[in-house]
């Protein structure tokens, strides 16, 4: 169990790393808007094609995005999922204390007065 948390542990932190460098590779939506007036044209159609680019990252971001949820879920559903075995805890393998028992011959009968005289009340 603790094989299977490992790796969905390294497989979400891998894909949120991958997500946000994609996520910081991508064009704005003003981008776009910056190109219509002249700035930026030439470089933009180098790697990918005209809109081959935006299409790959924004596909590759939404895969990353699902790989991501499915391990956050999984990751959730297994972390509350009680163990059937004992878990190692130090504290199963403590015996089960009692109290032991007073015997009677040791309670007093009567409570011990307190000391003083308790009718005397100052200011009575």
């Amino acid at each position: 169990m603790n094989v299977l948390l490992t790796f969905l542990l390294a497989v979400q932190l891998l894909s949120a790393i991958a997500m946000v460098g994609l996520i910081l590779v991508q064009h704005g939506k003003g981008a776009d808007a910056g190109a219509a007036f002249g700035g930026g044209g030439a470089g933009s159609a180098t790697l990918f094609g005209a809109s081959g680019g935006a299409n790959f990252l924004s596909r590759s971001t939404a895969a990353l995005a699902t790989v991501f949820l499915t391990c956050t879920l999984a990751l959730a559903y297994f972390g509350n999922a009680r163990p059937s075995a004992p878990s190692g805890s130090v504290l199963e393998n403590l015996p089960p204390t009692t109290v032991p028992a007073v015997p009677q011959s040791q309670i007093p009968d009567t409570v011990p007065a307190a000391p003083g005289n308790a009718s005397q009340i100052p200011g009575q």
